[in-house]
């Protein structure tokens, strides 16, 4: 299972490689393969399709990420920790938030961004989100993905700093207020 695995790693590097000059929409499970060093029939026992091979990829940088911002002691600590692992991984980012085919991409990211802050704040609180707090965490975990993206696709310009501080002065009131009570923002 290991050896599978690193199989598939192995193909996404190439395809990483690959994305440096192009999109995903661009890219063919021919030169994946051959920049792999493999046969399209070793791609095709580990993937179905090129996009399939993107999603697992984004699939585990967006959990690793998560890992990064669960690390972090307050929301601007993770998501500067987020944004950190994000841009080592730029060439990857940009090119998967960039593909049109690819919009359930920033979708599986909302709904993992809405998972983490729901665990988070039941970890904390000890009682899930009310109805009013799940409504407000969707609506601004939304905006905040619309703004990553828009952060990764215009070149990164802020610091992964200033981007958490501005994600942490965007929480909606209510859960601002939550939060501090908590211990999960800073001073």
């Amino acid at each position: 299972m290991a050896q599978r695995e690193d199989i598939k790693y192995r193909l996404a590097d190439a395809a990483k490689r690959s994305l440096r000059d192009g999109t995903v929409d661009s890219l063919t499970v021919s030169r994946i393969a051959r920049e792999a060093g493999v046969t399209r029939q070793t791609f095709y026992r580990n993937f179905a399709d090129k996009y399939d091979l993107v999603n697992w990829y984004f699939d585990k940088l967006l959990l690793e990420s998560f890992e990064h911002m669960g690390s972090g002691r307050t929301v601007r600590e993770g998501y500067e920790r987020k944004f950190e692992f994000i841009r080592q991984e730029s060439v990857f980012f940009r090119a998967a938030f960039r593909s049109e085919a690819q919009n359930s991409l920033r979708d599986h990211d909302l709904e993992l961004i809405v998972q983490f802050f729901t665990q988070l704040m039941e970890k904390k609180t000890g009682s899930p989100p009310t109805p009013d707090e799940s409504f407000l965490l969707e609506a601004y975990c939304a905006g905040a993905i619309a703004m990553t993206v828009r952060w990764v696709l215009g070149g990164m310009p802020e610091t992964p700093a200033v981007l958490a501080r501005r994600m942490e002065l965007s929480l909606p009131a209510p859960l601002a207020e939550l939060f501090r009570a908590h211990g999960m923002l800073g001073k």
